[in-house]
């Protein structure tokens, strides 16, 4: 299969992606209201921006020159860059689906939106952070459209960063609904849905 077919759709996926994304944040901003990114702590925030600025400068480089990005290209077979379509695919379905049920209260920080009500609806019935899972598919998706190991290993890391930061996100959710967020933790899993008896 042509390098150019696998490019072009990375990047269609990607841009739909991203525009799902932007959509959702921007009227979240608009009428959830801003919220601060200073309790996010100074070293969550400067590994998230470090970490996440060289994965978009990444998979920016690819897009638009694949050859800026060959020091980290790995052979795949087509097969596995077509399962990384399907990823991608997946995750801008798996995007439209979180976004549109966390409307509002989507935030960049660990900081809920002052108005924020507690979404249990949609993938957050069985997830509680599907947002970050949905992400980490997306990325690791595109490394394997890309055949770019530097990508996949940047996808991993954000995810940690994100990993290390959901306690504290965690935190403040039970700060803010109490008993409620409690017992939604009981039947929903972290990234993945929890496993049933």
């Amino acid at each position: 299969m042509s390098d150019n077919v696998f490019r072009f759709l990375a990047v269609v996926i990607f841009i739909i992606g991203a525009a799902i994304s932007g959509y959702f944040r921007r009227k979240a901003d608009r009428e959830g209201g801003k919220v601060s990114l200073a309790d996010e702590g100074v070293i969550i925030t400067i590994a998230l921006r470090v970490f996440g600025l060289a994965l978009w400068a990444s998979v920016f480089a690819w897009m638009i020159n694949p050859a800026w990005m060959s020091w980290s290209r790995f052979d795949l077979p087509d097969w596995a860059r077509w399962l990384g379509v399907v990823l991608g695919i997946g995750a801008d379905a798996l995007s439209y689906w979180v976004f549109s049920h966390l409307a509002n209260n989507v935030s960049p920080t660990v900081v809920a939106r002052e108005q924020a009500q507690l979404v249990t609806s949609g993938p957050y019935r069985y997830v509680r952070h599907p947002l970050y899972t949905m992400g980490t598919i997306a990325y690791l998706g595109f490394a394997l459209v890309a055949e770019n190991w530097w990508i996949a290993v940047l996808s991993v890391l954000v995810f940690a960063v994100l990993a290390v930061r959901t306690p504290k996100e965690e935190a403040r959710l039970i700060a803010k609904f109490g008993d409620q967020y409690r017992e939604y933790m009981k039947t929903t899993g972290r990234y993945l849905p929890k496993a049933t008896r």
